[in-house]
């Protein structure tokens, strides 16, 4: 659930010892190894990085007034989040950490880019630095505005074909349903 709590020392402030304990850790490592570019606030609900506007003023595709989203830290019912946008539309770089995380041994959660880890004892901290220190906050913006030209580039791409199947497939039920109003 997301918290209201306006900056990360209040959203730490509400959690429990273990939880806070463990976001502390992961922060403070991050810290030592993130491009300076990046802030540290309060985004989403939970602690995010992201880049500010005053580097990227366009924001984030999905809400402008949002700066660009980098990562995100949560503490979850279950689990405590790591939402590591940074490595979303970097395949090779996911694939360099999720093997970085499988090496040191430690049980890898994973979706497309948010691993669940339910305490700190289940996080590599040396592979987290590792992957904050090999991101700068330039490559990010470029690999975020190839991503976003390479979607659009899609989108025109389907269009110019026509439908996909489900949306043929919704036209088609479409016109049997007319007919079959038009028949009774």
């Amino acid at each position: 659930m997301p918290s209201k709590a306006k900056t990360p020392q209040q959203y730490l402030a509400e959690l429990p010892d273990d939880r806070r304990e463990a976001l502390e850790a992961i922060i403070e490592v991050i810290n030592k190894n993130i491009d300076k570019t990046f802030e540290l606030g309060m985004q989403y609900g939970c602690i995010g990085y992201y880049v500010p506007h005053k580097v990227f003023p366009a924001g984030y595709h999905c809400n402008p007034k949002e700066p660009l989203p980098f990562a995100g830290f949560a503490s979850q019912k279950h689990h405590i989040g790591l939402y590591l946008f940074c490595i979303y539309m970097n395949p090779k770089l996911k694939e360099w950490f999720a093997g970085e995380w499988k090496k040191s041994g430690k049980k890898l959660d994973m979706g497309k880019a948010c691993v669940r880890v339910k305490n700190l004892d289940g996080v590599p901290l040396d592979v987290l630095g590792k992957l904050f220190k090999k991101i700068k906050a330039k490559d990010f913006i470029r690999s975020y505005e190839e991503s976003l030209s390479q979607s659009s580039s899609r989108k025109t791409t389907a269009k110019k074909k026509g439908p996909g199947k489900k949306a043929a497939k919704k036209k088609t039920a479409k016109k049997k349903s007319a007919s079959r109003k038009s028949a009774s």
